[in-house]
């Protein structure tokens, strides 16, 4: 099932073949600095399997990110609902990505959010997408500016359940963009 294309890339929903790369993201210790754990092959095969049935049936979810050309699976891209109360409302919709290492710095998670946030608010018709990063976590935050997001300190928040030994990663820096937002910065 695809979802999307852009120039070089296809937003696509998992499939069997991608299991190796997806391991190789969610237990990668550079891919997961800003994440308190990392995942097992057995681990990282079940969030597979739940992602691909979240896309199956809803159309959001974390998407796998694939070459147009060779459908080689980069990491991944994708519209999400999430629940973070009281930090997100039950149901707020969250851009996020992950991306193989050996893929970093070429444009991809950029190239492939903007055409989320076209299907986000054309395609869906929401009137908000959010995105959230450890504070310290630079890169994605970068990623947030290039496709217009806006940081909104009020909403910044501390991330439940890290434990103490990981008590760096609870800082989160909040960023989002409204339909109308999107519509005057010119896609």
């Amino acid at each position: 099932m695809r979802v999307a294309e852009t120039q070089r890339l296809v937003l696509r929903n998992w499939e069997d073949r991608d299991r190796d790369l997806f391991h190789e993201i969610n237990s990668d210790p550079e891919v997961m600095e800003f994440f308190p754990f990392r995942r097992t092959r057995e681990q990282s095969d079940a969030l597979l399997g739940r992602l691909s049935a979240v896309i199956a049936g809803t159309g959001l979810g974390f998407f796998a990110l694939a070459d147009r050309a060779t459908d080689e699976v980069f990491g991944f891209c994708g519209l999400s609902r999430t629940d973070l109360e009281p930090h997100l409302p039950k149901g707020t919709v969250e851009i996020g990505w992950r991306l193989a290492r050996r893929h970093w710095g070429r444009g991809y998670v950029t190239e492939a959010a903007r055409e989320l946030l076209r299907l986000g608010f054309e395609d869906n018709g929401l009137d908000e997408i959010v995105s959230f990063a450890v504070a310290s976590n630079a890169r994605s935050i970068a990623v947030m500016q290039r496709i217009g997001m806006r940081a909104d300190p009020s909403r910044d928040f501390p991330m439940p359940d890290i434990d103490e030994a990981h008590a760096h990663l609870r800082p989160h820096v909040f960023y989002a963009i409204s339909k109308a937002d999107w519509q005057r910065k010119g896609r």
